[in-house]
């Protein structure tokens, strides 16, 4: 990362940390006011559908065609965030992979604690395979909580007996909402975007009656035996590290593939500043070639 990227990523990220102390209607508000700023390129396009029930956005890239898809999930603590304002990320990546995407929009909490967006993201992966896509042709990604929720999809996904994807790709996921990891304290004088306090005041909302530790709320307690292919990324300077990094040991423990990049000095979901940071795009390539190679491999199994 140059100097010169190092100023403007400063500029962008210059408000400080995502104010989660807000009332829920304004953070909300305040998120997709953000997130709208952020330009969509004219060649993407996007197109509203319901996927087992569940609302959702299909992004496709001019010109590309494929039968491979992403099913992706947003970020936002389980309580802010939508499919919309994903678009930009998602269809950067799609676009790289040459695949389409659907982005969904899974319910939210407080109105809708636990486990409702998991119930969602199975409904929704179960519509695909209703509508025709093979496994192998589906992979998961998610940024912050939705890399959570791809995790726990995974698992509930197993436990069901149903046909794993070909892959997930998780950005800075959010898998211990125990916030027990060491990094929320180490490498909270560095994140720009989160505070552990802003975490744990959140947490109630998701997490209602249940228990935080639960495999499903916190992946990175779970036995991931059995997973397919995993790529794991995250910024050094942001506060969930330790959530990738407990979790890709989770993971190898399992004997599960899994491949992790911890990019020195970037923040929280890094890849949405491609535009800025030659580090983000460089990611979204390796992204890009993980879920390629793993579409083909389960293509010819």
């Amino acid at each position: 990362m140059s100097e010169e990227q190092k100023e403007m990523l400063r500029g962008v990220l210059g408000g400080g940390s995502l104010d989660l102390q807000a009332d829920v209607t304004t953070l909300r508000a305040a998120f997709e006011e953000l997130m709208a700023q952020v330009p969509v390129p004219e060649d993407v396009r996007q197109k509203p559908v319901t996927v087992g029930g569940v609302s959702g956005i299909e992004v496709t890239i001019d010109g590309a065609d494929s039968q491979n898809v992403i099913l992706y999930f947003h970020g936002g603590v389980y309580v802010i965030g939508s499919a919309s304002a994903s678009v930009a990320l998602i269809s950067d990546l799609a676009r790289r992979a040459g695949t389409r995407a659907v982005t969904l929009d899974y319910r939210l909490a407080p109105e809708h604690p636990f486990p409702a967006a998991v119930e969602d993201a199975r409904k929704a992966y179960e519509g695909l395979l209703d509508e025709g896509y093979s496994p192998e042709r589906i992979a998961l990604a998610g940024e912050s909580a939705g890399g959570g929720l791809a995790v726990a999809l995974l698992l509930a996904l197993q436990e069901r007996g149903v046909p794993l994807p070909s892959s997930a790709f998780l950005m800075s996921p959010y898998a211990d909402l125990t916030l027990s990891g060491e990094s929320l304290v180490s490498k909270e004088p560095l994140d720009l975007t989160l505070t552990q306090e802003g975490l744990r005041l959140r947490i109630a909302d998701y997490v209602g009656r249940a228990d935080a530790a639960d495999p499903l709320i916190s992946p990175v307690f779970s036995d991931l035996s059995g997973l397919p292919p995993l790529l794991i990324q995250s910024g050094s300077h942001e506060i969930l590290l330790s959530d990738a990094l407990r979790l890709t040991e989770r993971a190898a423990l399992a004997d599960v593939e899994v491949s992790l990049d911890v990019v020195p000095g970037v923040p929280h979901v890094f890849q949405a500043f491609a535009a800025l940071l030659d580090e983000a795009s460089a990611a979204l390539e390796r992204a890009s070639s993980f879920l390629n190679h793993h579409y083909a491999a389960r293509g010819a199994a």
